[in-house]
């Protein structure tokens, strides 16, 4: 079993990375579109938000989803195997998905390999986001629909796609069992 992230840890690091930019609650909610009482609520640990919403945020500090998971980890070592049960996860209290880290996601790091986990109705978010990689995901258990642009493919164990950056997309779980899909994300050089 993996082991949850606090939502206070990855709401504290978010407020550290918006402080930095010396950028407002206010002003960080109109980049980001949602509310200052949700980014508020964000940063104390009160919420966690979806997967949308959780890489529109990093993708507004300039980070990726993975600066969330190496935000918790303790010491400067780099795991090389990362077990079963020592797995980080980032939960959502919006809908029932969370994602797994199933490596190292130190900046040295150019890809960012996730499990999704998507319960019965979870969703990425109700609306289709983008982010500014390129992205690769295979289904490992279960089936979920992938909304692609005004497309709606139904995935299955076995299937995979390559996300390119800019791609609005949206994952939903519709059956009545769980659903994972391995995703990798790349990050940028640099």
């Amino acid at each position: 079993m993996s082991r949850p992230v606090e939502p206070r840890i990855v709401g504290e690091h978010i407020r550290q990375l918006r402080l930095r930019r010396h950028v407002s609650v206010r002003a960080f909610a109109a980049q980001t579109g949602f509310s200052p009482s949700f980014i508020s609520q964000l940063e104390n640990g009160l919420v966690s938000p979806s997967l949308g919403s959780l890489q529109k945020i990093a993708e507004s500090l300039g980070v990726t989803l993975g600066e969330f998971f190496a935000a918790t980890a303790s010491g400067t070592e780099e795991d090389l195997i990362v077990r079963a049960p020592d797995r980080q996860r980032l939960d959502s209290t919006w809908t029932d998905v969370h994602l797994e880290a199933l490596g190292s996601m130190t900046r040295s790091r150019r890809l960012e390999p996730v499990l999704a986990v998507f319960g019965v109705g979870g969703k990425s978010g109700n609306k289709l986001h983008s982010h500014s990689r390129e992205e690769f995901a295979f289904v490992l258990k279960g089936r979920v629909t992938l909304t692609l642009g005004d497309e709606e493919s139904e995935l299955e164990p076995g299937d995979a796609v390559t996300l390119p950056a800019h791609s609005p997309h949206r994952w939903e779980n519709r059956g009545r069992k769980t659903v994972e899909v391995l995703m990798v994300a790349s990050r940028a050089r640099g």
